[in-house]
């Protein structure tokens, strides 16, 4: 297999085992009722908090918990386009990649919110596939903001000290310059 099949295929395996974790998060299992079973306590022996207390605080982990869900959800769906439909123009951020990604967040997290909507234990909210799709929007804005940071290694890591390239390493005093091999 060749390598932009290997990655084609890491990517979308990658976003496919997200979506799984999304669609168990979906159950009955992991209800407000089910997850403040296993918090309450841990909270209240922690920091000694009282149920009240506690049921502000878990709604706002589970919010939470939204909003990074999601964020993963549309990084990985924006790796994903991006294997799928390379662009010769741009390497590393396309609007059609990016409104893709979106678009796909906002379909999960509608068809989320829609499953929720059948079990007695959940509920389904628009205003959850709202907080969803704006943490996908959001999680876009950095992977812009990402690729187009100037001082950013485009290349990867690993590639010296700091990330830096090879002709970064020659401008920094604090690294010494490369030595030849002495011949004996």
């Amino acid at each position: 297999m060749n390598s932009q099949r290997n990655n084609l295929l890491k990517a979308w395996i990658a976003a496919v085992l997200w979506l799984i974790v999304i669609a168990i998060e979906s159950t009955a299992y992991l209800s407000a009722h089910n997850t403040s079973r296993i918090l309450y306590p841990i909270f209240h022996y922690l920091f000694g908090m009282d149920w009240v207390r506690f049921e502000f605080w878990h709604f706002y982990i589970r919010k939470g918990g939204h909003v990074v869900g999601y964020a993963i959800l549309s990084i990985l769906l924006f790796r994903a386009w991006r294997a799928t439909l390379p662009s010769a123009k741009a390497a590393g951020w396309t609007f059609r990649w990016s409104g893709i990604a979106v678009l796909s967040t906002a379909f999960v997290a509608s068809l989320d919110e829609w499953h929720q909507s059948f079990i007695p234990s959940r509920t389904g909210r628009w205003q959850d596939v709202v907080l969803d799709t704006s943490a996908g929007i959001a999680a876009q804005i950095l992977i812009l903001l990402w690729w187009n940071n100037p001082g950013k290694n485009k290349r990867g890591i690993g590639n010296g000290p700091r990330g830096m390239r090879d002709r970064d390493l020659m401008a920094d005093s604090s690294v010494p310059p490369p030595t030849a091999p002495k011949s004996v």
